[in-house]
């Protein structure tokens, strides 16, 4: 017996009338920066000391630990207002250093109990942060990985995060995820430019490949989602009809954002960097209800009480590791962020 028949959370739900009751099923995708998930020892080559014991951040194995058990008990927790003790079947992050810190991460109780495994490819980031991605193999089967790399330009010279790729299936259905940290507000909107426009192609020879596969670009790509690189160079559009549209995709954070805060604050002003966008075969652009098919259905930004500061200068704002050189036992400067999928059983 399929295992999601255990796992997924089922509800009735009237298509065109009550007597016309199917089962569907719920599936929860999210995304979430980590903020520097760095271990304590040195990785050859890359430019980690801030996050060594007698670096500028004095990181040691407590700060470690603790870390570990704070995002640990965020990646668990999302998803879980629609899906209470089932979580995420597939959670995008970044700013990961390397495969040890995931697979310590993943031990911890609160990841370990769901049997999350992780997808990490080491890349060529100086600082040595990485994407990665967790996922649940009860919900999702991995067949195909690579790291499409970022192709270095005028704008973008030194090498830098590319894009990690799964492909595999979810419900019955084919998926492919790319997990994104596009280059950092100080390259210059050229350079997240260039990543819309890489990532776009990466999407348009996936989908010519395979019409069917279903694919979601998220991360953090250090722009707004009304920004040129996600809006034109991507073709992640704010209204379903227009994401549905061939060649586009559509992003629900866009409206979410124009409606009320993001996922990071800067200078006391929302950002919403954090995004998870997909093709038009994942929308139920007609309404017609159908969700043979996974179907998207809702996106919510994970706005948990310990995530954010409760008090002092920087109350409202998430709750992050470090702040002015102190210590604060938090979170991430960002916000976690998840969409929801249908699909009949």
């Amino acid at each position: 017996m399929r295992k999601n028949i255990l796992f997924t959370a089922l509800f009735l739900l009237a298509a065109t009338a009550v007597a016309q009751q199917r089962q569907i099923g719920l599936y929860a995708i999210g995304f979430y920066n980590l903020e520097n998930l760095f271990d304590i020892t040195h990785d050859e080559g890359k430019n980690d000391y801030e996050y060594l014991p007698d670096g500028d951040n004095h990181w040691t194995e407590m700060k470690y630990d603790h870390k570990l058990n704070n995002m640990s008990q965020a990646l668990s927790d999302m998803g879980t207002k629609r899906l209470p003790g089932i979580g995420c079947a597939i959670i995008g992050v970044s700013e990961v250093e390397n495969k040890h810190c995931l697979s310590d991460l993943v031990a911890r109780p609160a990841l370990s109990k769901r049997g999350y495994k992780f997808i990490h490819i080491e890349g060529p980031d100086q600082r040595g942060v990485d994407c990665g991605l967790l996922y649940r193999p009860d919900f999702f089967r991995p067949a195909k990985t690579w790291l499409q790399p970022y192709v270095l330009n005028e704008h973008i010279t030194r090498p830098t995060r590319g894009f990690l790729t799964v492909q595999g299936e979810m419900a019955g259905d084919s998926l492919t995820v790319i997990v994104c940290h596009w280059p950092s507000r100080f390259s210059g909107s050229t350079a997240r430019e260039a990543a819309g426009t890489m990532v776009r192609a990466e999407k348009d020879s996936i989908l010519k490949a395979n019409p069917n596969m279903k694919i979601l670009v998220m991360g953090d790509m250090n722009d707004d989602p009304m920004d040129k690189s996600m809006a034109k160079c991507l073709g992640a559009r704010r209204k379903i009809a227009d994401g549905a549209k061939p060649g586009n995709m559509y992003n629900p954070f866009w409206q979410m954002l124009l409606d009320g805060p993001g996922t990071l604050m800067y200078q006391g002003s929302w950002n919403l960097f954090d995004q998870i966008v997909m093709t038009p075969n994942c929308l139920d652009a007609a309404g017609t209800k159908d969700y043979r098919t996974l179907t998207f259905y809702q996106a919510e930004i994970q706005r948990f009480p310990y995530l954010m500061q409760q008090e002092g200068k920087y109350k409202g704002s998430p709750k992050r590791t470090h702040a002015s050189g102190v210590w604060l036992d938090g979170y991430s400067d960002h916000l976690p962020v998840v969409t929801y999928f249908l699909k009949q059983q």
